[in-house]
């Protein structure tokens, strides 16, 4: 494979015709590693600078070594937003909101943000309030809040193929909602839902902390943030997004307060996503099961799965159950179900790097700009 000579940015006339101009920030970090490397691989897509401050000037290879011979790029401190025509945000949480707050980015590009900052949907005003409500955003950046698509491919597809901001989906939140999205549909999600998921060790980012050191993570297992996990918030927001109407509202336990519930019309009753973490002792990788409790026929519940991802380019149902070693390094996602007595088992697994982060932002990228969705993305798993 040829190596992309570019040192700290790519003069527009070095691209290759017909390519995809792009620009990271945050690239020094696992996410950022993770998407440069899908990048330096992708048929239409040229990267033209990779920013970040802390190692600008330095080799990227010199930070993510698994690209030693693969390339010659540096990273930058520039941001030339003029020569690009998308932009990754691979920032920290809340990190996004804050840099829109004092950078410009030109209208005509594109943004896709892998932080949690924009995909819950701000409330609306109330009929008859005008602008100025209490509880509507205002702009951030000159991007109106309702301007940003949640990008899950497998129900906002349409939209996604029309966005000009994205927020990308967390990892979590992909891998159950992949789960539970198709009995959301049926309507059989009506009492409180059972979900447990293990995460591997990249999932808590490349800055060292105690719950990441080796000799405390190998061999280790532990809870976190249980019944209240940040992605609960957007999970509850598709998942209420393709019920029925007089099925039940679905929430966090703790309630969620950034999508409150419908005003009338709704006699459903409300029930909760129950959802422990765990930390893994693997470095990538999540897998969740969900326990949704149904007197539906496994038949007309699996044909159900198998047609709601029909048309889905990633996300495929098993028949036989699933295990993590078949989607870890690739953008899939894997669902099985099977039923004990009126108690539905789902059982979902992605790679929390891959469809949990930069490879569905890269899925989004060629919806986005009218691509093949699978461009750059058929990867092997590593399967053993």
């Amino acid at each position: 494979m040829s190596k992309q000579s570019h040192t700290t940015s790519l003069p527009l006339g070095e691209a290759r015709r017909g390519s995809i101009l792009v620009g990271i920030l945050g690239a020094a970090g696992y996410t950022g590693g993770e998407l440069i490397r899908l990048l330096l691989n992708h048929p239409q897509a040229e990267i033209v600078f990779a920013n970040s401050e802390s190692n600008a000037g330095n080799l990227v290879s010199d930070v993510h070594e698994g690209l030693i011979g693969d390339t010659d790029l540096k990273f930058t401190n520039e941001m030339p937003f003029d020569q690009v025509d998308v932009v990754f945000f691979c920032f920290g949480h809340g990190k996004s909101r804050e840099f829109l707050q004092n950078h410009k980015i030109p209208s005509n590009v594109k943004i896709i943000d892998l932080a949690q900052d924009f995909r819950v949907t701000p409330p609306q005003p109330s009929q008859g309030e005008g602008e100025g409500t209490q509880g509507v955003l205002p702009p951030i950046g000159g991007i109106e809040r309702g301007s940003w698509v949640y990008g899950l491919p497998e129900i906002n597809k349409k939209d996604i193929q029309q966005a000009q901001h994205l927020a990308n989906p967390g990892c979590f939140a992909t891998c159950i909602q992949l789960g539970l999205l198709p009995a959301a549909q049926m309507g059989i999600i009506n009492e409180d839902v059972a979900v447990n998921g293990i995460t591997g060790s990249t999932g808590a980012g490349q800055k060292p902390g105690a719950t990441t050191h080796f000799s405390w993570r190998n061999n280790n297992l532990s809870t976190y943030k249980a019944f209240n996990h940040q992605h609960l918030h957007e999970i509850c927001q598709s998942l209420n997004q393709v019920r029925p109407e007089k099925s039940s509202y679905i929430t966090s336990p703790i309630g969620n307060q950034q999508a409150p519930l419908p005003l009338g019309g709704d006699g459903g009753g409300v029930c909760s996503i129950d959802f422990i973490p765990y930390r893994g002792d693997f470095a990538r990788g999540i897998f969740v099961t969900e326990v949704v409790k149904t007197d539906k026929p496994l038949e007309e519940i699996v044909a159900y799965y198998k047609n709601f991802y029909h048309d889905a380019a990633f996300t495929h149902y098993s028949d036989k159950p699933i295990d993590l070693k078949q989607v870890v390094n690739t953008n899939k996602a894997l669902v099985h179900v099977e039923k004990f007595g009126n108690k539905l088992l789902i059982t979902s697994a992605i790679d929390n790097l891959l469809k949990g982060a930069v490879g569905q932002a890269v899925q989004n990228m060629n919806l986005m700009f009218g691509i093949d969705e699978t461009a750059g993305l058929r990867l092997k798993a590593s399967a053993f």
